[in-house]
């Protein structure tokens, strides 16, 4: 099929158009691509043929440039972008730059700057808090409905989909066990997330408004912050997570531009406590996102986590990450935090979804309490787009494999 001729309804049409970086078999090259259904458009060659002011954005070997461009950029190159694959006259010079998607390599879209993880999902929040402190008066902590909780994790270790997981090795102490021990986790976990990319950067010193949200954060994609749950609750105490969570973060090859998401924009659950001024969104545009995500262990389905369930907003989690003044980089990541709803069927953890390994998940190749070894995760997702069309997020994979 020609690659202009995409389906009816494709998840991955014009109205879509998500950005990666690929290269062609026995090319260490890479390009800037934009993706067209099955087909991959180089994003830098239309941009030189057809004679694009951005040309010299789009002709990299990843997203960075295009991200520090900022908004105006963004928009521009996005109308561009949309109009060389749907207006017949630029059909000749286009198609030629198009590749199946099946012939490319795929590899990590942007060169990530730092790497912030938060816990914006109530229900979530409330399953750990009732799995580790089920005698609590409240399952949430007591600053949890006050600000989005997030710690600073590792950007080297983030990693795309499709790149094998090796077990992580670690001290872990069972409650029982008079000692620690060293060795290989026992309780390897995932978590489905969202995660967003900040293209321009910030002043240190300079907090980023709530409003300004869009200003600096170009697009979403799919993340899996697998977790060693065994090595990250002896370590955790009282700092937070290090090497439980620092061995690998997997994200989409495809990051979804804002602009395509228009159609998703909803509103976040009701406040139930009255919020500081720098994180009060009463009269800020709806922070939420439709998304709906599905989480495959070997290709079945376990858990289908509704992201539109997040307390906290991705613009939220912006506005403290820079209250205290510290600055944003191009190339700056940053998690949602597992996405969990509140039925049992939509919870983004096995942690969760086995209650602490309580009670076994029944897979067709077996019962699964935590990962084993050869095991495939797989997190895909889409959000209502125009006219009733889908908007799909090019989904993370991840293998684990022997340490």
């Amino acid at each position: 099929m020609p690659p202009f001729d995409v389906p009816e309804g494709d998840p991955f049409g014009p109205h879509n158009l998500p950005y990666g970086v690929f290269s062609l078999p026995g090319s260490s090259h890479r390009a800037v691509g934009v993706r067209l259904g099955d087909h991959v458009l180089d994003a830098g060659a239309a941009a030189h043929a057809l004679g694009s002011p951005y040309a010299s954005l789009l002709a990299r070997p990843n997203l960075n440039p295009l991200l520090a461009a900022g908004r105006t950029a963004w928009s521009d190159v996005r109308r561009a972008l949309t109009a060389w694959v749907t207006v017949p006259s630029h059909r000749e010079t286009v198609a030629p730059l198009f590749h199946p998607l099946s012939s490319v390599t795929l590899h990590l879209p942007f060169e990530v700057a730092d790497y912030v993880d938060f816990y914006a999902s109530e229900n979530h929040a409330r399953n750990v808090g009732q799995i580790f402190r089920p005698d609590a008066e409240d399952s949430l902590t007591p600053n949890w409905k006050h600000l989005p909780i997030g710690y600073h994790g590792r950007s080297g270790t983030v990693v795309v989909s499709g790149t094998e997981v090796p077990r992580p090795s670690g001290q872990r102490k069972a409650p029982t066990d008079a000692a620690p021990v060293f060795g290989p986790s026992v309780r390897l976990d995932i978590e489905a997330e969202v995660g967003f990319v900040v293209g321009v950067p910030s002043r240190m010193g300079a907090p980023v408004a709530l409003g300004d949200f869009r200003e600096h954060v170009f697009g979403l994609c799919l993340l899996n912050d697998w977790s060693a749950r065994d090595i990250q609750a002896w370590e955790y105490v009282p700092l937070g997570p290090f090497l439980g969570k620092s061995f690998a973060t997997s994200v989409s090859a495809w990051i979804t531009p804002l602009d395509a998401l228009e159609e998703a924009l909803v509103a976040p659950p009701a406040r139930t406590h009255e919020l500081l001024p720098y994180l009060d969104d009463s009269d800020e545009e709806p922070g939420g996102y439709d998304l709906r995500i599905s989480v495959a262990v070997n290709g079945h389905v376990v858990s289908e986590p509704p992201f539109s369930t997040m307390y906290w907003t991705a613009a939220q989690q912006l506005a403290h990450m820079t209250v205290n003044g510290a600055s944003l980089r191009t190339g700056d990541l940053y998690g949602s935090g597992t996405v969990s709803g509140p039925a049992e069927r939509e919870r983004g953890s096995l942690l969760e979804l086995t209650w602490n390994g309580r009670e076994p998940l029944e897979l067709p190749d077996g019962k699964r309490t935590f990962l084993e070894d050869g095991d495939e995760v797989t997190l895909s997702a889409w959000a209502p787009g125009p006219n009733g069309v889908r908007v799909g997020l090019g989904q993370v994979t991840g293998r684990v494999v022997q340490g």
